[in-house]
């Protein structure tokens, strides 16, 4: 009788920002269950993390991002007004200095990430090279972050076409795919945009405790510029995931409860990574059942 074939597990994770520490609780859950990706893919913070799951590094991230103030946060933003509010050079460069860089093709687990290419809306797939590069084009939000050259193009944040590659891991070579979308709870967002009105609570909402007031043409009645556009990004791009999963569905999707966090508490991990565990816990059912197909 023949060995049945082994499924191929790939585990999708998917942008969001600082809800995409999320991812971490996530795949440290699916460890400890025995559910190992065979290949992994990610969208700009998902990127990221992911990038650390392939190299063996997850583990590091962890501890980085669970030690991370705001203070800390805001030291990493480096200010600038040519093709983005933050160049995001020395959160890359703290991230190259912590996390060896590698060739995406000498990864112990298959990874591969989505950027844009800003001229022409195209979707890219980043599956060779460099891995701090790939990952800082994929997170290259517009608006907030720099676009990055590479190859002769520039490219922004994967989020703008497919936020959760399920596309991508499956032309990957995936059987089975278990995908992470961190923002679909973005709608429900406390700190979402609205008009004040007498009374209402000042900004940001819940007395200033999220890093989403990082204070960029504020007036404390209005949200800053940066959480304008990040918000209105992420509105865009959640519509966009529900679009493309409906088109290319994961075997299993979770989708953690985040609308807490505003998109830029980076230094509220803690948070984000325990309802990571939180869902696949709630979710365990259906994963045993789609790897048992």
């Amino acid at each position: 009788m023949p060995t049945p074939r082994k499924h191929r597990i790939g585990i999708v994770l998917g942008s969001g920002s600082a809800r995409g520490w999320a991812h971490i609780g996530v795949l440290h859950a699916l460890a400890e269950a025995s559910i190992e990706p065979d290949v992994v893919c990610g969208c700009s913070i998902g990127a990221l993390v992911g990038a650390a799951a392939a190299s063996g590094d997850l583990d590091k991230l962890e501890g980085w991002v669970r030690q991370l103030t705001w203070q800390q946060v805001l030291g990493l933003m480096d200010l600038s007004l040519n093709g983005g509010l933050l160049k995001g050079d020395k959160l890359m460069a703290f991230f190259e200095s912590h996390f060896a860089d590698r060739d995406i093709a000498a990864l112990p687990i298959p990874f591969g990430c989505v950027a844009t290419e800003l001229s022409t809306g195209r979707e890219v797939w980043l599956r060779e090279g460099s891995v701090a590069a790939a990952v800082r084009a994929s997170c290259a939000l517009p608006g907030i972050f720099t676009p990055v050259l590479r190859d002769e193009q520039l490219l922004v944040d994967g989020g703008l076409v497919d936020p959760v590659p399920v596309t991508l891991c499956r032309a990957m070579g995936a059987d089975i795919v278990i995908a992470v979308d961190v923002g679909a709870d973005v709608l429900n967002n406390p700190y979402a945009l609205r008009t004040p009105d007498a009374g209402a609570e000042p900004w940001p909402p819940g007395g200033g405790r999220g890093i989403g007031a990082l204070g960029l043409g504020s007036s404390g009645d209005a949200p800053p510029l940066s959480s304008v556009l990040a918000t209105s990004l992420h509105i865009m791009q959640t519509r966009i995931a529900r679009s493309r999963l409906a088109g290319e569905p994961a075997d299993v999707l979770l989708r953690p409860h985040l609308g807490d966090l505003a998109l830029l508490d980076f230094h509220r991990a803690a948070e984000a990574i325990d309802e990571g565990r939180a869902v696949v816990e709630r979710m365990m059912p259906m994963i045993t059942h789609a790897l048992q197909l």
